[in-house]
């Protein structure tokens, strides 16, 4: 909106397997959100749909750094260069990832950044901000986040009331000076994974480009032959806390159902979200919690693996 991006007619892509919220800000806006595929490895948004996806309404990008994971913000600016698009920047669960140094949130031309309590810089409420290096866009959302208004009672925009109160604000100044502890905690837990879970056949581990170091928001495995449902009950029994980001694309969001969108539009996206799995992780865990959730998932296959083997023999 503060671009004036803002009209039904006016375009902006987002990846269709992020949260819904990205397409959202999209629609309130008053624009029109086109989803287009993610890359398969990385399960951000691809540079390739993107391309693909454009048109002459094409107005910005709206990337998420999915899961704490840096999208490929070269190929994204160098798409939004050559097509005249801004680069909006969800990096809502992104705080100090980066991508070949650079923080993100200070990439693309602006970002929006969550505080909700499960984030990796949470509040204790709900709360956001945006960021950006466009004096003339920082000093309109300004307007925008209270009524409109620089001066008391004197109203130039359609504004909201948007504003981060003050007792948020005190919890995340604290909270921030410990991010950079939190974050390399997260990285430290996420390598117990790779290290123990690099030769399990039934999984797919996250992968992480060159240029990419993330924060692990969310450590999310691929989850092969149909075996999520059972890893799932596995987890119940052991009293093992799971997640799935996000069970439903975005195109078969029946609040998208206008879009015409349908089933089989975005074979990587909705084939991902049948497999995926967010396994426990958070900066207050422990290395032997994760150890434990790395020996229940090497049981579960084992036990699978026999039974195959069984069961092959049987027939045989």
């Amino acid at each position: 909106e503060a671009w004036g991006i803002d009209q039904p007619e006016m375009e902006v892509m987002c990846a269709t397997n992020s949260f819904v919220a990205t397409a959202l800000g999209v629609s309130k806006a008053g624009a029109t959100p086109v989803l287009v595929e993610a890359d398969e490895r990385t399960y951000n948004i691809s540079p390739d749909a993107i391309l693909k996806a454009i048109t002459p309404n094409t107005k910005a990008i709206a990337l998420t750094h999915l899961y704490g994971q840096p999208a490929d913000m070269d190929a994204i600016r160098n798409i939004a260069k050559t097509h005249n698009l801004k680069v909006f920047e969800d990096a809502a669960q992104a705080h100090l990832a980066t991508y070949k140094g650079q923080p993100c949130g200070g990439i693309g031309d602006a970002a929006g950044f969550s505080f909700y309590p499960t984030k990796n810089l949470g509040a204790y409420g709900d709360g956001g901000a945006i960021t950006t290096n466009d004096k003339d866009l920082a000093a309109k959302l300004k307007k925008l986040r209270s009524y409109g208004s620089t001066v008391k009672y004197h109203h130039e925009l359609l504004g909201t009331n948007s504003r981060l109160d003050e007792l948020q604000a005190a919890f995340l100044t604290e909270k921030l000076k410990k991010l950079d502890g939190l974050t390399e905690t997260r990285r430290q837990l996420a390598n117990i994974y790779f290290n123990e879970l690099n030769d399990i056949d039934g999984i797919i581990l996250p992968f992480v480009p060159e240029w990419a170091n993330p924060v692990w928001h969310v450590f999310a495995i691929r989850v092969l032959d149909g075996q999520r449902e059972n890893l799932m009950k596995y987890f119940d029994e052991k009293k093992i806390g799971y997640n799935v980001h996000y069970p439903v694309p975005i195109h078969l969001q029946e609040c998208y159902k206008s879009l015409g969108y349908k089933e089989g539009d975005f074979p990587i996206a909705e084939q991902s979200a049948k497999e995926l799995l967010s396994l426990p992780l958070d900066a207050y865990h422990t290395a032997e919690e994760i150890l434990f959730v790395t020996n229940a998932l090497k049981e579960f296959f084992k036990a699978e693996q026999v039974e195959y083997v069984e069961k092959y023999a049987a027939k045989n």
